[in-house]
C-alpha cells in the first residue's frame, strides 16, 4: 500500500501552509523562553535578525514565567527586501543553526523529526474536526488520541522509526484499534515481579482467560516445550517486527522465546504511544509495552531495571497513601499502581559496558491497574493535558468544560487548584516524595464538568524522593533507592515547578487568558493560594515549606527543546538525556507574594 490518497488528502498546500505558521509560532515562543534566541522588543512587536538581508518579525503577549504567547498570524520574514508571511518552519530551523551552536549533524535529524510532527500537525487538523463542545463528553482514552502532543517540545512527533503505514496504524491519533501480539518466554531469561496480592497465574487468566491460555499452552507443546517453563506476554506488533526478531534472533532460534498469537481483546494507544486502554473491557488492565521509536527526547523503550521493580515502586507508594488519612480519606486521590511486570534482558547488550540505553529497553511488561475501576458514579477521567486543548474553531476544551459546569470560570480554576496541589504537596512535604505530574502522566477526574479528584500514574518512571535525611524516608529500601533518583532540595521542588507549572500550567493559563475567561494575575493567584492554604493547614513542616520553596524569585530553567538542539543532539548514551539546564526563570508566585505584602 503506498498510502498515495492518504497523503493527498493531508498534504494540501494550504494546510501545509497552517501547520507551519503554527509550528514557527511554537518555535519563537520555546526558544525565547529557552534563551536560544533573544529577539528585540520595538512598539510594534518583536524583530529576530538573522542578518541584514533576512529577518523575522511577529507580535506576542508576555506571559508571566519568561513566557511569550506568539500570534501565528503575524509572522513575516523579510526576503529579497519584502516582507512576506513566514510559512516554513524547519527553513527557521535553517536560519537559526549556526547562530545556536547546533551541529550540522543534529539539525539533519531535527529536520526530519519537524516534518513528521507537521505531517502529523496536518493529519489532526484535517481529520479531527470534533469541536470542544462535543470532546467534553468524550470517553477517557478516546480523548487522549485528539491531543496534539507535548506543548513545550517543537519537534513533538518526531517518531523516528515510524514509516507513514506505522504512523497511520500506531499513532494515537489515529484511533486505530489493535490487538496484542503475544509470546513465550522461558523463565531463565525472564523476571516477572508483582504486588503481593497477585500472582503470575491470577494474572494471565485475568487478561487472556482459559481458552486462550489453554491455546498458548498447546502451542508450546506444539514445540516440544513445557508450559510451567515459560511466562507468556504481550508485544506490541511493531516492536516485534522491527526490533524483536532482528535483536533476539538466538532466543528464537533455542526455543527460549516463542511466538504465539494475537489476543482477542482490542486496545487503544494512548498519547505515549506505548501504554494501552484496554477497549474490550476497560476494568482489566492497562498495558505498557517498549516501542523503540525515538520520540521527544528518548526511545519509548521499558528501563529494564526499573520495570523489574515497578510492583515495589507501586506497594511503596500505595504504602504511604494507604497509613495517610489526608491522602486517603479528604483528598482521596486515585494511584493506578503497576501491578504486575515481566523483563527480559538482551543477552549481550545487558553485558556490555556502556551499552547504548535503547538496547537495554527493548522487551518487558508492565500492567498497570485500569484509571475505570477506581471510578465512582457520575465521575469521569480526563488526562491533564486536555486542559490546554483548543478546538480547530479556536475553542477550548477548558472553556466547554466551565461553561457546562454552571460555575464561573474564576471558580472553576479555583476548583482544580483545589483538588490537584494538595496530595501533590502532601507527598512532597510529608514524605519526601515527589511525582512529576505533567500533563500525560496526570489524570483529573470531573464530576459534573468539575474538578473532583486527582490521580497520577506512572511511578516507577517519574517517582523521586529526597536526599535530606527524614524520618519517612529510612523505610525506603536500598533496591528501591538504587532506582528511585534521589535529589537535593531544589531538583525534588523542580518535578512540581517545570514539570506541572511550567510544562502544563503555563500553557493551561495562556489558552484561559487568551480567550479572556480569567486574568492572568487571578490564574497564578489561585496556585498561590492552594500552595499557602496547605501550607497553613500543616504548618508543623514550616522547616520542609522553606527546603522546597515554591516562592523564591527565581529557580533553575530547565529546557527540553535546547537538550536536544544544542547539548545532546542525537548520541547514542548508555543513559537517558535529561532536561538541560540555562540560566535561571522568574518565579510569578514569588511576584504575586511581593505584591500582595505591599498593597
Amino acid at each position: 500500500m503506498l498510502y498515495i490518497n492518504e497523503t493527498e488528502s493531508i498534504l494540501k498546500k494550504d494546510t501545509w501552509e497552517t501547520v507551519n505558521k503554527n509550528l514557527l509560532a511554537k518555535m519563537l515562543a520555546e526558544y525565547m523562553y529557552e534563551d536560544m534566541i533573544l529577539p528585540e522588543q520595538n512598539e510594534d512587536g518583536f524583530v529576530f535578525t538573522v542578518n541584514e538581508e533576512r529577518k523575522y518579525r511577529f507580535t506576542a503577549e508576555s506571559r508571566f514565567f519568561d513566557s511569550y504567547d506568539v500570534d501565528a498570524s503575524s509572522i513575516e520574514v523579510l526576503e529579497e527586501g519584502e516582507w512576506i508571511p513566514a510559512t516554513s518552519a524547519i527553513r527557521f530551523l535553517m536560519d537559526i543553526q549556526p547562530m545556536i551552536g547546533m551541529s550540522a549533524e543534529t539539525a539533519g535529524h531535527l529536520i526530519k523529526e519537524l516534518n513528521h510532527t507537521l505531517i502529523a500537525d496536518a493529519n489532526l487538523l484535517n481529520n479531527h474536526k470534533k469541536t470542544s463542545d462535543e470532546l467534553v463528553d468524550l470517553d477517557y482514552a478516546e480523548l487522549e488520541g485528539e491531543m496534539s502532543g507535548h506543548p513545550w517540545i517543537t519537534y513533538n512527533k518526531g517518531r523516528i522509526g515510524f514509516g507513514f503505514d506505522d504512523y497511520s496504524e500506531y499513532a494515537p491519533e489515529n484511533q486505530q484499534e489493535t490487538k496484542l501480539f503475544w509470546i513465550a518466554v522461558h523463565r531463565d531469561r525472564a523476571q516477572f515481579q508483582s504486588v503481593s496480592a497477585l500472582h503470575y497465574e491470577k494474572l494471565i487468566i485475568r487478561e487472556l482467560d482459559g481458552v486462550l491460555v489453554q491455546r498458548f499452552n498447546e502451542i508450546l507443546r506444539e514445540n516440544g516445550k513445557l508450559p510451567m517453563d515459560y511466562y507468556f506476554m504481550p508485544v506490541h506488533e511493531w516492536q516485534w517486527k522491527n526490533v524483536l526478531i532482528q535483536n533476539f534472533p538466538e532466543d528464537l532460534a533455542k526455543g527460549m522465546i516463542v511466538p504465539l498469537e494475537e489476543g482477542t481483546d482490542h486496545y487503544l494507544p494512548q498519547q505515549s504511544i506505548r501504554t494501552f486502554v484496554n477497549r474490550t473491557n476497560p476494568l482489566k488492565a492497562h498495558v505498557k509495552l517498549p516501542m523503540s521509536i525515538l520520540n521527544t527526547l528518548v526511545y519509548r523503550g521499558l528501563p529494564s531495571e526499573r520495570t523489574v521493580i515497578a510492583p515495589q515502586v507501586t506497594e511503596h507508594i500505595k504504602g504511604i497513601y494507604e497509613k495517610d488519612s489526608f491522602l486517603r480519606d479528604e483528598c482521596e486521590v486515585v494511584l493506578p499502581g503497576e501491578v504486575a511486570s515481566i523483563n527480559v534482558n538482551h543477552t549481550h547488550y545487558s553485558e556490555l559496558k556502556g551499552a547504548p540505553y535503547q538496547y537495554l529497553e527493548m522487551l518487558g511488561t508492565i500492567w498497570r491497574e485500569s484509571i475505570y475501576t477506581y471510578l465512582k458514579p457520575g465521575e469521569q477521567p480526563i488526562t491533564l493535558a486536555a486542559l490546554h486543548h483548543v478546538d480547530g474553531n479556536g475553542k477550548p476544551y477548558v472553556q466547554s468544560l466551565i461553561e457546562k459546569s454552571g460555575i464561573s470560570a474564576d471558580e472553576w480554576v479555583k476548583k482544580f487548584f483545589g483538588v490537584v496541589m494538595p496530595p501533590l504537596l502532601h507527598f512532597l512535604y510529608q514524605y519526601g516524595t515527589v511525582f512529576s505530574p505533567h500533563g500525560q502522566n496526570t489524570i483529573l477526574i470531573l464530576k459534573d464538568y468539575q474538578p473532583e479528584r486527582l490521580a497520577v500514574k506512572d511511578y516507577v518512571d517519574d517517582v523521586n524522593i529526597s536526599d535530606q535525611p527524614f524520618p519517612e524516608l529510612e523505610g525506603v529500601t536500598e533496591e528501591l533507592r538504587k532506582v528511585l533518583r534521589s535529589e537535593p532540595p531544589e531538583g525534588l521542588t523542580q518535578f512540581i515547578f517545570t514539570g506541572l507549572f511550567i510544562c502544563h500550567l503555563r500553557y493551561m493559563s495562556n489558552v484561559l487568558v487568551r480567550n479572556e475567561l480569567i486574568e492572568e494575575t487571578a490564574f497564578w493567584s489561585h496556585l498561590a493560594d492552594s500552595i499557602e492554604a496547605y501550607q497553613e493547614r500543616f504548618s508543623h513542616l514550616e522547616e520542609r515549606f522553606k527546603l522546597f520553596d515554591f516562592f523564591k524569585p527565581e529557580l533553575t530553567k530547565l529546557c527540553l527543546n535546547r537538550n536536544r538542539m544544542v547539548d545532546y543532539g542525537y548520541g547514542d548514551g548508555d543513559d537517558r538525556p535529561h532536561a538541560s539546564e540555562f540560566g535561571k526563570v522568574k518565579n510569578a508566585l514569588h511576584e504575586i507574594r511581593v505584591s500582595r505584602v505591599t498593597v
